[in-house]
């Protein structure tokens, strides 16, 4: 029972922590500020967009396989896969909220 409640503890711990993590990055993203090159079979792009919204992040994303230019941009990068996050200009390979929020403190 005690490890029940542990993990029920914990549980919400995490969820907490996320959604103190998603305002703050909300309250500091700008329209331009993210842009995700993300692939239409991956999960991690699936995970990434889905955090996004939930927290109203402003975001832009594009499609390497249907995007021509969108493709270029990520073949340039040289990231072994998607997602590729630019977080004012600066390219973030994987999605973590908290490299992004991060990606955000630096100045303008």
């Amino acid at each position: 029972m005690l490890l029940l409640a542990v993990s029920a503890a914990q549980s919400w711990w995490a969820r907490h922590e996320q959604a103190g993590l998603g305002e703050r990055v909300a309250r500091a993203a700008r329209p331009g500020d993210i842009q995700m090159l993300s692939s239409d079979s991956c999960s991690i792009c699936v995970v990434a967009r889905q955090w996004f919204g939930q927290h109203g992040v402003a975001f832009s994303e594009c499609s390497i396989e249907r995007d021509p230019a969108c493709r270029q941009a990520f073949d340039r990068s040289l990231a072994p896969g998607t997602p590729v996050v630019l977080v004012r200009g600066q390219m973030q390979v994987g999605f973590s909220a908290e490299r992004v929020a991060e990606g955000l403190q630096v100045a303008r």
